[in-house]
């Protein structure tokens, strides 16, 4: 045992996550529901857009949606049949939740394909952005994943979530300080452990480390709202070219840091600048509204859209990242009102 870390770890036994691009099995996802905190007197108007999600990503792929209880598994089941989405590829799961944000509260997968076991689930301990708000139930969800699908799941004990990493699926791991440093994750450990933790369980080799996040973010800064691979060797990152927007020099200073990194094989990233849409403001909030916030499905990649002019120049640069991909936009401007949308309500499991 070093550093509080129990060996074998995942990595020790050959297991990695993979790259959001590497082909689903399935994509995991956690109704919202009348005791969600994310969308205070809103939540009826996030439905239509949600379900949009799910009937996109069942194009491609399986969907496994933890629901809140019985009476709430009735009802999906009937939005989602209205709404076209074909049942055949959808498991609803009797599984309680907090709250929606998949992404943070989800099952890891990582794959070893040379096991006995090829799949296993890292559950990493999650106390909802700092004890922001409750999650007693989310934590859970992880554990129950492995339970429906056999899989053996291993438990790091360090606060951790999955919307405050990214990955190129070559041993490469991107995040940010201000997220995984902050007092109300693990204040007792040191950057150098955290990234023994991340190698460990993530069965990652490498480690690059941003600095803030955007405006608006309560999760503290993190990378799946500023950063993303879209190739091994390849980001698409944020950028606010106003510079009097709050957001710029964050942007600028992550820009530069983006610049100056080298991959393990020595290479610098190929670095995609994609612009910021308008500021997004409900009841005098400024909401974390980014296209970063993209998720990759087998079927496409979908992205979220803000009504305003640079959604279709995202779009467009969207399409040139992912050229074998359909690029798929979805109204967003409700959804962001919760602090997030479609990559932090969902999370990949890999075929």
């Amino acid at each position: 045992m070093t550093n509080g870390i129990v060996h074998p770890t995942p990595k020790d036994l050959g297991y990695s996550f993979p790259a959001e691009w590497h082909s689903h099995r399935a994509t995991w996802l956690s109704y919202p529901h009348s005791n969600s905190y994310s969308w205070p007197g809103t939540l009826e108007n996030i439905f239509s857009y949600y379900n949009a999600f799910i009937r996109e990503i069942s194009k491609g792929e399986r969907v496994c949606i933890s629901v809140r209880d019985e009476g709430l598994k009735e009802e999906v089941m009937r939005n989602l049949l209205a709404f076209g989405v074909d049942m055949g590829q959808v498991d609803l799961l009797v599984h309680p939740t907090n709250d929606a944000w998949c992404r943070d509260h989800g099952p890891a997968f990582l794959l070893n394909p040379q096991a006995g076991r090829p799949k296993v689930i890292v559950s990493w301990k999650y106390n909802a952005w700092g004890d922001k708000y409750p999650h007693e139930l989310d934590e859970q969800i992880p554990g129950l994943a492995g339970k429906f699908l056999d899989l053996p799941v291993y438990y790091p004990g360090i606060v951790m979530e999955g919307g405050a990493v990214d990955f190129n699926g070559e041993g490469t791991l991107l995040t940010t300080t201000a997220c995984l440093l902050h007092e109300n994750r693990n204040p007792g450990l040191l950057q150098h452990e955290i990234e023994e933790y991340l190698q460990n369980f993530y069965g990652v080799s490498q480690v690059l480390w941003l600095e803030d996040g955007i405006e608006g973010d309560d999760t503290n800064g993190h990378i799946d709202d500023i950063t993303r691979f879209f190739k091994p060797d390849g980001v698409v990152t944020m950028v606010e070219p106003n510079l009097l927007d709050s957001n710029h020099s964050i942007l600028n200073t992550n820009l530069k840091k983006l610049k100056s990194f080298r991959l393990l094989n020595g290479k610098q990233l190929d670095v995609v600048e994609l612009p910021m849409p308008e500021p997004v403001i409900f009841e005098d909030q400024r909401l974390p509204a980014s296209y970063a916030n993209f998720y990759i499905s087998n079927n496409a990649v979908i992205v979220p859209l803000y009504r305003c002019k640079q959604d279709e120049q995202a779009i467009r640069i969207l399409e040139q990242c992912f050229p074998g991909r359909k690029v798929v936009g979805i109204d967003s401007v409700e959804i962001i009102w919760g602090l997030g949308s479609w990559h932090c309500l969902s999370q990949q499991e890999p075929a």
